[in-house]
């Protein structure tokens, strides 16, 4: 038997407090609600409003101190009733349906696109399906198909292999939770001179994020990396060391530390400091 809940109305008069932090279901990412006179625990599913409609969300933190009074912070509007559990269900059930559907019409119209996933939004009467492609793809006759089956407005969106990324989630080659799906805001162009700067072999497998693109993470110290290189001298330039003149093999950048092949075919590791001043520097 159902529980009537009351729900909080849409804006209060006063700032609160404290937020909690609520977390949609399938995001990593939570934010900041306002819970009203709720009082809620780590744990407890709830409904709120987002930009894409009333989502259901599970409170990952609460009690956080709210240092910006002058901000509006929507409102949890009520504790999850059984109502919206089955909601939530008949939900899924239009997006298993619909992603078959649409994968088996893919294949039999030979498009060149892949189907990644697919989100139902009950309150537009609307499935958007995401899909990545290499160019432009005439999908005219999947929607046609689509709308006759499922009896809906369709949509199709076409997003970048980073986006992808970014929803799905999943674990970089350091172990970690991918940064695009917990952290990092915004994509920032991450070129091929980063990982030279750096001294990284180039080896896509070991450069590349489960993307398939450039790691994101290769930004993050490349400044450092190209204030500590400059007074590196170039690989394969000649240098004088305290045992004769050689030629650079390699800089070891993070201890500033140069590899040189010296003229009796040795090999010699010297600390920038013991080394003149190169002309080569870089």
């Amino acid at each position: 038997m159902n529980t009537a809940v009351k729900e909080c109305p849409p804006t209060a008069k006063q700032p609160p407090k404290f937020l909690i932090g609520v977390r949609i279901l399938v995001q990593v990412k939570s934010e900041l609600y306002n819970p009203g006179d709720f009082k809620l625990k780590v744990g407890m599913t709830v409904m709120v409003n987002t930009q894409q409609g009333l989502k259901m969300g599970v409170v990952a933190s609460n009690k956080i101190p709210n240092f910006r009074q002058d901000t509006t912070f929507n409102r949890v509007l009520r504790i999850a009733n059984d109502n919206d559990f089955q909601a939530e269900n008949r939900r899924h059930q239009v997006e298993k349906k619909a992603k078959t559907l649409c994968s088996g019409k893919i294949i039999e119209l030979k498009l060149p696109m892949n189907l990644s996933r697919v989100v139902h939004q009950p309150h537009m009467n609307k499935t958007i399906f995401f899909f990545t492609a290499e160019g432009r793809v005439d999908f005219r006759q999947l929607i046609r198909d689509l709308a006759s089956n499922l009896h809906h407005r369709i949509e199709m969106k076409q997003v970048g292999v980073r986006d992808e990324a970014k929803v799905i989630g999943g674990y970089g080659v350091c172990g970690e939770t991918l940064c695009c799906s917990t952290w990092l805001p915004d994509f920032t162009p991450v070129t091929i001179k980063m990982a030279k700067t750096q001294g990284m072999a180039l080896n896509p497998s070991r450069i590349s994020g489960v993307c398939g693109r450039l790691m994101c993470c290769l930004q993050y110290e490349h400044d450092n990396y190209k204030a500590l290189i400059k007074n590196l001298p170039r690989i394969n330039s000649p240098i004088q060391t305290p045992e004769g003149p050689g030629r650079v093999l390699k800089n070891e950048i993070l201890e500033q530390r140069v590899v040189v092949l010296l003229e009796d075919e040795s090999i010699m590791t010297y600390h920038l400091d013991e080394l003149p001043k190169s002309q080569n520097s870089q």
